[in-house]
């Protein structure tokens, strides 16, 4: 359902397991960026109302995320701060072709990718975390992850017929299973 080439290896679970609060800090800064995003499109595209209106949404719960990761932070005495992003995002745009529509079709599919793998690395953490309370709050956001996916591949395919879209899908999720595929270095949600 997620589409992806590849799956988490058990060193980044162990890794993430071992420095919770990094990994909720770099979490929060993700959902950060996440609702960064979905502003970014609604400027650049915003004669798109179809488009408009579900980054809006999308932005508002991702915002939403990042107040939970926050309050999860402030429970565990830590601080939100800044810290040194991973550089997964960044990678995997790398493959966006260059041209409209087809630029904002494949930065669609990108962000679909990696809300599949937040998804698929969240369900992760709710199965591994030694912290039932932490682990429980993990397995409450899978169904939005998932749900985010199909909203970007649903989004992209106003854009390009089905078949395109899910050839592309299949191309960029291989290329995401390459960036994914360095050693883990940092404790990071997307690493």
């Amino acid at each position: 359902m997620l589409h992806l080439s590849s799956t988490t290896r058990q060193e980044w679970v162990d890794l993430v397991c071992s420095d919770v609060p990094t990994l909720l800090l770099d979490h929060a800064h993700c959902e950060k960026k996440a609702a960064s995003t979905a502003m970014n499109l609604i400027f650049r595209y915003s004669d798109k109302p179809w488009l408009v209106k579900q980054m809006s949404a999308l932005a508002r719960e991702e915002l939403e995320h990042f107040e939970l990761c926050i309050e999860r932070l402030e429970a565990m005495g830590c601080a939100f701060d800044r810290l040194e992003p991973s550089t997964y995002a960044r990678d995997l745009l790398k493959a966006a072709r260059t041209t409209e529509p087809a630029r904002l079709v494949d930065t669609l599919l990108c962000c679909a990718l990696i809300e599949a793998r937040s998804c698929e690395r969240m369900k992760l953490l709710s199965e591994n975390l030694e912290d039932a309370d932490l682990a429980a709050f993990y397995k409450g956001l899978l169904a939005s992850e998932a749900r985010h996916f199909q909203t970007y591949v649903d989004l992209a395919q106003r854009l390009a017929p089905r078949d395109e879209v899910r050839q592309r899908l299949e191309v960029l999720s291989r290329h995401e299973a390459e960036v994914l595929d360095a050693p883990v270095a940092h404790v990071r949600m997307h690493a």
